[in-house]
């Protein structure tokens, strides 16, 4: 099996386990957001590493990469509140860094007359890799794995139907009292009228 048999997830994080072994993550990793589209800092705490491995497979996917065309693909939709979702690039310093670090590992080299390409040690590190996935496959690694984030998601999902379901019924039992107590107001007769 060769690196398009796998799955690119499963190929990802295993790719991913290996260079956390090699390489040390910047202080700022933990703090740093992905990206101006993003409201908050990953949840994972091996983030870079996943970041690299994914840039490391996007080269041999690509052939040659530059940080504009991984910054668009990393990139994502902003909420902008009532004003329509545009598409805003990733960052730039976290994507640079990632590649840094990749080709002082010897896993990318530059390419002529720009950008970066797979080197043969990132090939070999990612068809190891594939190798690996493929085993963990056939043993059924991956589907032992708890969905824990997909658990999050559809806890996180049902406290907030329930509190939007708890809205919409305080917010139609106060029109229907407004109803009730504009019809218990009885109008005065004027003066001189009974």
């Amino acid at each position: 099996m060769g690196i398009h048999d796998v799955p690119a997830e499963y190929l990802i994080e295993e790719t991913a386990k290996i260079l956390s072994e090699g390489i040390a993550k910047p202080e700022w990793a933990d703090y740093v957001k992905t990206g101006v589209h993003n409201e908050r800092a990953p949840a994972r705490d091996d983030w870079f590493y996943v970041r690299m491995a994914s840039i490391l497979y996007r080269t041999f996917k690509w052939g040659t990469i530059g940080t504009e065309a991984l910054r668009s693909y990393y990139g994502g939709r902003r909420n902008r509140g009532v004003k329509r979702e545009h598409h805003y690039k990733a960052s730039g310093k976290v994507i640079r860094t990632c590649v840094q670090h990749l080709e002082k590992a010897g896993y990318l080299e530059r390419a002529q007359p720009k950008g970066r390409k797979i080197s043969v040690k990132g090939f070999k590190l990612l068809n190891e890799m594939a190798k690996i996935a493929e085993k963990n496959m056939n043993a059924n690694v991956y589907a032992n794995k708890p969905k824990e984030r997909k658990a999050f998601d559809e806890k996180k999902r049902k406290e907030v139907q329930d509190t939007l379901k708890g809205q919409e019924r305080g917010h139609g039992k106060k029109t229907d009292d407004k109803k009730q107590s504009q019809k218990s107001v009885k109008k005065k007769p004027k003066e001189g009228e009974q």
